[in-house]
């Protein structure tokens, strides 16, 4: 009886950690493909017309994006930020917390490129899988997110986002974090 015992306890685990698993490479699939298509974008958008035309890029693409990965999948995408520039991005509880802890990391010297966090939440009665990977500052983020922005991007970035609080900073900070989640049944 005991052996039985233990042995439905492996089984039981063992599927616990595989459907884990199935859902952080899943998320991890579908940051791959945001921050691909995203990056392509901002490219493009740099290449035809500098950093102010990629600024356009942040604000209408970056939300198709998310809109068409969301749609096409059984997850809700986006991105967010300790300091955000689109008020639509701010953090919940649950965000806000990963982000503290992926800076907290940052602080002890983790690479920013693999702070990554998940786990299965309850909110009202509902679980949920959810998932943070950070998004590094790169130099070309500069341009719009650093401490010396260009008066043309400056006022652009105003005229969009009057409060934003997405400036300061430096490359490799932590711009902010994709984030997903996906209701479990």
């Amino acid at each position: 009886m005991k052996k039985i015992t233990i042995t439905a306890l492996s089984i039981f685990f063992l599927f616990f950690t595989f459907h884990f698993d199935e859902n952080v490479e899943t998320a991890r699939k579908i940051v791959k493909d945001f921050s691909k298509i995203l990056k392509s974008e901002l490219t493009t958008g740099m290449r035809n017309g500098g950093a102010v035309n990629a600024i356009s890029v942040c604000s209408v693409k970056a939300p198709e994006i998310a809109k068409q990965l969301s749609d096409s999948t059984d997850w809700q995408v986006g991105r967010t930020s300790l300091k955000i520039r689109n008020i639509k991005n701010k953090p919940d509880e649950w965000e806000k917390t990963v982000l503290e802890k992926f800076e907290n990391e940052l602080k002890e010297g983790t690479d920013v490129k693999t702070l990554e966090y998940s786990e299965t939440v309850e909110e009202n009665g509902v679980k949920y899988f959810r998932y943070m990977k950070a998004i590094p500052t790169g130099g070309v983020c500069l341009n719009c997110h650093g401490s010396k922005i260009k008066e043309p991007v400056k006022k652009k970035i105003e005229e969009l986002y009057p409060e934003d609080k997405a400036v300061g900073f430096k490359k490799g900070d932590i711009r902010g974090a994709f984030t997903l989640k996906k209701k479990l049944d």
